[in-house]
């Protein structure tokens, strides 16, 4: 039986607070800004807000660069203004979750300025080498620089300006803990820990093997350490609170995930991994693929069959990293179809749904075709290396920014139809989408048949259903390149759920029996056994004992 808990029967919305709503005219979205439209979230029925960085920072990667934790960066606000969005949300019972970024730093945090000038204590809050290593970063290039003042390489697993802290040291993990538990007595209720599974590195640093991707990983992905850190965090602040964890975890499987989530340790309540995010790529989202529905189907069964009593899933298909899910699997001539197929097939899995900013509207990739119109770190660290390592074109490295940067999940919320889709800025720090002139929260709150009706309805039955929160899952045909059906089963109550992954006409299976069932939710009318393009249905039995 799965331990019941409301984090689990939950619905996350990621905020990205710089372009989700501008309160004051200066191009970026701030605190004040998601207060507004507080209203707007109840309405919705999520019941979690997870806010991407808001923390002092230089920006080099968008807030992911933190120079102080106990600070707020003006551009959002003042710290008044972030205790007054918890008490807002807390006040209509919506609770919040902030971003934890603790594997590395801003180089121009007061600890990494120490540990350059090796002030006792410091000197080894980082990662320094005398002879540069050979690992690789995900930001492309090199994951080691050389700083003229200590005269040593420093490891940066990210951009430059992102330098690893060096969690072997306790005090390290004290400072870390004092941070964790400064936000939850502020009335935080949980965290999503950014890259937290690369917190543990491999004594003395060694060289990685030959690799094209990430050199060095063996030497720091879901290492043993970071098993011994995240329990020790957990014992010493979280399970003091009633809070909850998601850890950003790439490269892991079911079985890793597993060894994160056992209950008696508790380093991580719920996991984000990435292997359906490959279903348009070969392996890495800067080297595309044509999708097949297959290659999203596999992954998400894959880990709902491993995760199924043993641990907790998390349901997405885009965040403030991922381009928008209805570019990259819906189809544009079924636009709203696909749109609402494409939720109807995930939040109904088990596990926690999140829905990332604009992905209730259906927000689509923006296709920049100006090499200035992006402002990401990664992208224009991924067009230079393009351009110079792999001789790419121009045309074609713009080709793939448009596919896979991660500014297309970026762009300025669209709120009604006007020049700044109702963002709150002549000049949005990011241009806004030109199709907000149709798809926008304006337009959609009028339609009835709209996806964000359609969201609304999802998120609905999950507060009514508990079989769609904690039921067991099973693939049924699960070999059909066009069909992605399931069954969830819980206290002997039944539910299916019917996709069609296709623009073609298709037969339910004959030995898909029916009866007894009740339709609770469709994306459009169509024949009873025939299903449209893209279509998506859930069938619902209760059980012969409640009959």
């Amino acid at each position: 039986m799965i331990k019941k808990a409301w984090y689990k029967e939950g619905v996350v919305y990621q905020i990205y607070p710089r372009s989700f709503k501008d309160s004051n005219g200066d191009g970026i979205g701030d605190l004040r800004g998601i207060i507004e439209k507080v209203p707007y979230l109840k309405s919705l029925g999520v019941s979690i807000v997870w806010l991407s960085p808001v923390y002092q920072s230089p920006n080099d990667d968008n807030g992911y660069d933190i120079s102080d934790y106990k600070a707020i960066h003006p551009d959002f606000g003042t710290m008044s203004d972030m205790d007054e969005l918890i008490e807002v949300l807390h006040k209509v019972d919506i609770k919040i979750v902030m971003d934890l970024v603790v594997n590395h730093t801003s180089d121009e945090h007061e600890w990494f300025q120490k540990s350059v000038n090796r002030e006792p204590g410091y000197e080894d809050f980082y990662h320094w080498k005398k002879n540069k290593g050979n690992w690789s970063s995900f930001f492309g290039g090199e994951a080691w620089t050389y700083h003229e003042i200590r005269k040593e390489y420093y490891l940066h697993l990210f951009s430059k300006k992102q330098p690893d802290l060096n969690w072997d040291k306790l005090e390290v993990r004290e400072a870390v803990k004092d941070i964790v538990k400064y936000w939850l007595d502020k009335g935080i209720d949980g965290f999503r820990c950014d890259v937290i599974n690369l917190i543990g590195k491999e004594d003395g640093l060694p060289n990685g093997k030959f690799s094209l991707i990430l050199r060095g990983r063996e030497h720091y992905l879901n290492h043993p350490k970071s098993h011994r850190y995240l329990q020790e965090l957990a014992k010493d602040v979280l399970n003091q609170y009633d809070c909850f964890t998601v850890g950003e975890t790439g490269f892991t499987t079911p079985e890793i995930a597993c060894l994160y989530q056992k209950e008696d340790l508790r380093e991580l309540d719920m996991m984000f991994q990435f292997e359906h995010m490959a279903a348009d790529n070969h392996f890495v989202k800067w080297f595309p693929k044509k999708f097949k529905p297959m290659n999203l189907k596999k992954p998400l069964s894959k880990w709902q069959n491993g995760l199924n009593g043993k641990g907790w899933n998390t349901l997405y298909l885009e965040n403030h990293d991922q381009t928008r899910s209805v570019s990259r699997f819906g189809h544009p001539d079924w636009y709203s179809e696909s749109a609402k197929m494409l939720a109807t097939m995930l939040y109904f899995q088990q596990g926690t749904p999140f829905i990332y900013q604009g992905q209730e509207i259906g927000m689509t990739n923006a296709n920049f075709t100006e090499l200035s119109d992006y402002k990401d770190i990664e992208s224009l660290n991924i067009y230079q290396l393009a351009r110079k390592k792999l001789l790419y074109s121009h045309r074609k490295t713009m080709k793939l920014l448009s596919i896979a940067s991660r500014d297309n999940a970026r762009t300025p919320m669209q709120w009604d139809d006007t020049a700044d889709g109702g963002f709150g800025s002549d000049r949005p720090w990011l241009k806004v989408n030109p199709n907000n002139v149709t798809i926008n929260v304006k337009n959609n709150l009028r339609d009835e048949d709209s996806i964000l009706k359609y969201y609304q309805k999802i998120i609905q039955l999950r507060k009514q259903y508990p079989i769609i929160v904690y039921g067991d899952y099973q693939d049924l045909h699960f070999k059909d390149k066009n069909l992605y059906l399931y069954q969830r089963t819980y206290n002997e109550e039944s539910m299916i759920v019917i996709c069609n992954f296709s623009k073609k006409f298709i037969t339910i299976p004959d030995d898909i029996d029916l009866t007894g069932y009740i339709k609770i939710l469709s994306n459009t009318a169509s024949e009873e056994r025939l299903l449209s393009p893209y279509e998506a249905r859930v069938y619902y039995k209760e059980s012969t004992k409640k009959a």
